[in-house]
């Protein structure tokens, strides 16, 4: 259920002094991690910045077989670390993570984890680079974009996949629609090309013509949210929650775009 943190229709927030502007916030992200990119945004934007939540997407953990020993473990997204947490029951292997914040919940899961800080290429290099024996499992999602598994086997490592969740669509919220139905800016920052076909499908297919402000993760993402047709644009530098704060400072005439 989508969750409203202030009032949407307020005026766009200014923060503590000297903090750039920025309309109502509406965040499409699972309600974890959309919670807490929300405290981001607001460390950066003041406290009274209107954010409203409302998730595309939503995890469903899944039960696959699980070969009997891998000696390592890919990561590609928190998500994946919960799901394969969920099932497995042979103690900690080394892990290698897609980012940061997918190396600190693997710690946490209690996996030996190493973080490519950066993409599914970042992290392939770094397989590729490392080269571990013995096989390796990558627990993903059942929508994922790239090859991981398929790239490090056909440059001889071995790799083996589990699906262990897909995330399930659902609409945007009434709240959500009524913000986008009106003539003032709305924030929109997308983390995935999937939630942003999504979100560019849910503009057209309600008719929802607020002027809106999309920062994108990544040009995929972008491309993505290109077919909803903001009215500004701007892609984070890195793929990570602090460069997408970054970006909708720029969005806000913040920072150089």
């Amino acid at each position: 259920m989508a969750r409203q943190s202030r009032d949407p229709a307020r005026d766009p927030a200014r923060g503590r002094a000297g903090a750039p502007v920025l309309p109502p916030l509406l965040l499409t992200r699972p309600a974890a991690q959309g919670d807490r990119f929300a405290a981001m945004v607001r460390a950066r934007f003041g406290p009274d910045l209107p954010i409203l939540v409302s998730p595309l997407i939503v995890p469903e953990f899944l039960a696959p077989p699980l070969p009997a020993d891998p000696r390592g473990l890919i990561f590609t997204s928190e998500t994946g670390v919960e799901g394969f947490a969920r099932l497995w029951q042979g103690g900690s292997r080394p892990a290698w993570c897609v980012g940061d914040r997918t190396a600190a919940a693997a710690d946490a899961a209690g996996f030996d984890a190493r973080s490519a800080a950066g993409d599914a290429a970042a992290l392939v290099a770094m397989l590729r680079a490392e080269a571990p024996p013995g096989l390796l499992l990558h627990a993903r999602g059942r929508d994922s974009r790239g090859d991981v598994a398929g790239t490090l086997a056909r440059q001889g490592l071995s790799v083996a996949e589990a699906i262990v969740y897909a995330q399930l669509e659902q609409p945007l919220s009434e709240a959500a629609r009524t913000l986008l139905r009106g003539t003032a800016p709305v924030a929109v920052p997308l983390f995935s090309p999937r939630t942003a076909g999504l979100f560019a499908a849910a503009l057209k297919a309600d008719r929802l013509e607020a002027p809106v402000w999309i920062a994108a993760l990544s040009p995929a993402v972008a491309e993505a949210a290109g077919v909803g047709r903001p009215s500004r644009l701007a892609v984070a530098r890195r793929p990570d929650a602090a460069a997408m704060v970054e970006a909708l400072a720029r969005l806000a005439g913040d920072a150089q775009p």
